[in-house]
C-alpha cells in the first residue's frame, strides 16, 4: 500500500479514482463498508484505483483536545490495519491542524477533485460531516458531485445483532472488558499497538523478562493481568500481559502502563512495534509483600496462560 501525505500527491495515482473518506478510528465493520464501496466501484469500472482518505491526528484532538477520548487505533495502527484490507492500494493521510480545520467543506472537496485525474466517486458514511464547523454533509457532496461530474455514495450504518456499529460503542465495550462484543463490531479481535521501550529490567531479574510498551494513545481494557497474543514481525506469539500501575515495584505511583512477557522469545525487542490482543482476563492487579511473592504469582499466571493453548 502506498501512503500519500498531501492532497496534491493524488495526481500520481492512476485514475479514474474512487475515494473512501473518513476518520476510520478502529477500521470497524462500518468503516470497512465505506471502503468496500470505493473498492468495488473502482473494480466495476475495470480501471482506476480506490484511495482511502483519512486524517492525522484525529480531528477531535485538534478541535476539542480536552474532550478527546483515547483512540481505538492511532494512525500508525490504522495504517497497519488498512494494509490488510484487500483492494486498498493507496492511502492518503491528510495532516489535520488548526489551519486545515478552517477549510470550508467545499474547498476540501474541490481540492480532492482537482488532484484526481479524474475523480469518479466519493464514498462516505451517510451521516459523516466535515469542513469548517462541520458544515459539509452528504447533501453538499452530492451537489458538488452533480456540478463537477463525480458520483457520491452515502453508505448506511452497519448493524450487528441489532446494534449499530460505532467507534464509541466499541470503545465502551473495551473499557468494560467485553472483548466479544468489541470483536463482533470490529470484525476482528481488538488489539492495541505499542512500541517497546527500555524499562528497569526487573522482569528479567525475576526470570520473566518483559517488554514495556508505549501505547499510541489507544483505548485500554480494565486494569489487570491477561493472557495475550502478540503479533511480532508478522508472527503470533502467546504470553502474559500486565496492564496497570505496578504497585509492588513502583508503589502504584506510575501512570498506567502495559508490559508483556512473551513465551519462548529471546531476542532484542527494543524499538519494535507489538500488536497486543487481550485474549483472556486472568486476575486483578495487586500489590505483593515481596518480590518473591510477585515472582511466584507470575509463575502461576504464566502456567495458566500456557494451559489455555
Amino acid at each position: 500500500m502506498e501512503i500519500l501525505r498531501r492532497i496534491d500527491e493524488l495526481r500520481g495515482v492512476p485514475g479514474p479514482i474512487c475515494l473512501a473518506i473518513g476518520v476510520f478510528d478502529g477500521v470497524h465493520l462500518g468503516h470497512q463498508a465505506v471502503i468496500r464501496s470505493a473498492v468495488e466501484s473502482a473494480r466495476a469500472a475495470g480501471e482506476g484505483n480506490a484511495v482511502v482518505v483519512t486524517f492525522d491526528p484525529h480531528p477531535i484532538r485538534v478541535l476539542r483536545p480536552d474532550d478527546a477520548p483515547r483512540l481505538l487505533t492511532a494512525t500508525r495502527h490504522k495504517i497497519e490495519l488498512l494494509k490488510r484490507l484487500l483492494g486498498v492500494e493507496y492511502l492518503l493521510v491528510v495532516p489535520f491542524d488548526e489551519a486545515f480545520s478552517r477549510w470550508p467543506a467545499e474547498r476540501f472537496i474541490e481540492a480532492l477533485g482537482g488532484a484526481c485525474e479524474p475523480l469518479r466517486q466519493i464514498s462516505v458514511g451517510e451521516k459523516w460531516s466535515f469542513g469548517y464547523r462541520r458544515a459539509g454533509d452528504l447533501k453538499l457532496l452530492k451537489e458538488v458531485g452533480e456540478r463537477d461530474g463525480f458520483e457520491v455514495c452515502g453508505v448506511e450504518p452497519v448493524a450487528v445483532d441489532g446494534e449499530v456499529v460505532s467507534s464509541s460503542a466499541i470503545r465502551l465495550a473495551v473499557q468494560e472488558g467485553d472483548f466479544g462484543r468489541a470483536a463482533r463490531l470490529l470484525g476482528r479481535e481488538y488489539t492495541v499497538l505499542g512500541t517497546v521501550i527500555e524499562g528497569r529490567k526487573l522482569g528479567r531479574e525475576l526470570g520473566f523478562p518483559t517488554a514495556n510498551l508505549t501505547v499510541h494513545n489507544e483505548e485500554f481494557p480494565p486494569l489487570g493481568v491477561y493472557a495475550v497474543t502478540v503479533t511480532l514481525d508478522g508472527r503470533e506469539v502467546r504470553g502474559v500481559g500486565n496492564l496497570g500501575h505496578r504497585p509492588t515495584v513502583e508503589g502504584g505511583e506510575v501512570k498506567r502502563m502495559l508490559e508483556v512477557h512473551l513465551f519462548d522469545v529471546d531476542e532484542d525487542l527494543y524499538g519494535k512495534d507489538l500488536e497486543v490482543q487481550f485474549s483472556c482476563y486472568l486476575r486483578a492487579e495487586e500489590k505483593f509483600e515481596s518480590l518473591d511473592a510477585l515472582k511466584a504469582q507470575i509463575g502461576r499466571d504464566v502456567a495458566a496462560a500456557r494451559e489455555m493453548g
